[in-house]
């Protein structure tokens, strides 16, 4: 057994030594994550990426560039670098790191709209009350904002939330789309449809993988004129359409049906609903593709149990281990045939009907 009048501790349960200082500052760094968000949030909102995109600029540049406060910008910068999103050149100047990259707005891959959708109104509110969130094992979102997320996002004064939701969306599904497109069966497939697929990006890089294909996205109203708009900007409307309806009620017949991060918004009895409606539409030997995070081993750093987190405090989503996704396609008259990684933290599921 350790030396009790070592510098070190020893824990009462065991043998294991404990450094209370070092887990005091490993906490405080954990505790410091709220700064960081909110660093990236004012970063991406005063697009400070974009303005050092052509070179390294000094903090003055960078506010007479965007209208904000000089000294109050070279603090935020200076925390940026600290970060690893921002270089110090010297001399006052700024240059922009690979990280810094993905926050700029007009790049493949940018993440500056998921940062200020997770940073913003509707979920920092949510989040405020995520202790309530797990005593009572529910989102707190309509407390938080009158309106669960998606009924906030919906009305017509929140729109330019929710189009920066979509964006994100869009965003975050260029990482896993063209994986998933690559491993895609398609064979015997001539209809598709994107179940909840917002601005429509899985099923038109499906359909611009594969000529023969026609596709159509079923989502909320207010979403689908975004999902047309895309369409139209890849010459793909003569193959394509989009209709506005709940796929809690029912979804359009299709041979194959694209489930892309949409089960993990939702509890176990209203996915079985999605999926049951998918089964009875359904036309013979159709499959449903998901894709979605699964969580790993107990205990090992793990994306997917953090990202359960979120959806706990905002939607009363789930984040899901394969046995788990397994129970639901029982329930509701699928099985899984296969599964295959198609990005970061990312796998796709492929069901066949029983």
């Amino acid at each position: 057994m350790a030396d009790k009048t070592q510098s070190s501790e020893v824990d009462e349960i065991g043998d294991v030594a404990v450094d209370p200082a070092a887990d005091a500052a490993g906490l405080m760094d954990m505790l410091l994550g709220v700064v960081r968000i909110q660093v990236l949030h004012a970063f991406a909102s005063l697009r400070v990426a974009d303005h050092v995109a052509d070179g390294a600029r000094t903090a003055q540049e960078v506010a007479e560039r965007e209208g904000s406060h000089v000294r109050a910008t070279y603090r935020l910068m200076r925390a940026a670098a600290s970060l690893g999103v921002l270089s110090y050149e010297g001399e006052g100047r700024f240059g922009l790191t690979g990280r810094g990259r993905l926050l700029r707005s007009d790049v493949p891959g940018s993440l500056r709209a998921f940062v200020l959708v997770q940073a913003g109104h509707a979920h920092w509110q949510s989040w405020g009350l995520f202790p309530d969130a797990v005593r009572e094992g529910a989102s707190q979102a309509k407390k938080a904002l009158g309106a669960d997320i998606f009924d906030y996002l919906a009305r017509p004064d929140n729109a330019e939330e929710a189009a920066l939701f979509a964006e994100s969306m869009a965003d975050l599904s260029s990482l896993t789309i063209k994986g998933a497109v690559h491993e895609a069966d398609t064979a015997g497939v001539s209809t598709v449809v994107d179940v909840g697929g917002a601005n429509g990006q899985f099923v038109l890089e499906l359909m611009t993988a594969h000529p023969h294909l026609h596709g159509q996205v079923l989502d909320l109203p207010h979403a689908v004129e975004g999902a047309r708009a895309e369409a139209a900007k890849r010459g793909l409307s003569d193959r394509f359409s989009a209709v506005g309806g709940d796929f809690f009620v029912g979804v359009p017949a299709a041979d194959l049906y694209l489930l892309k991060t949409v089960l993990h918004d939702w509890d176990d009895d209203r996915c079985t609903t999605i999926l049951r409606n998918c089964r009875a539409a359904v036309n013979d030997g159709g499959r449903v593709l998901v894709v979605e995070t699964l969580v790993g081993e107990i205990g090992k750093p793990d994306f997917a149990v953090l990202s359960d987190m979120g959806m706990l405090a905002v939607t009363n989503g789930i984040e899901r281990d394969q046995e788990e996704f397994d129970a639901l396609f029982a329930a509701s008259g699928w099985r899984r045939s296969r599964t295959h990684p198609v990005g970061p933290g990312y796998f796709a599921l492929e069901l066949e009907a029983v």
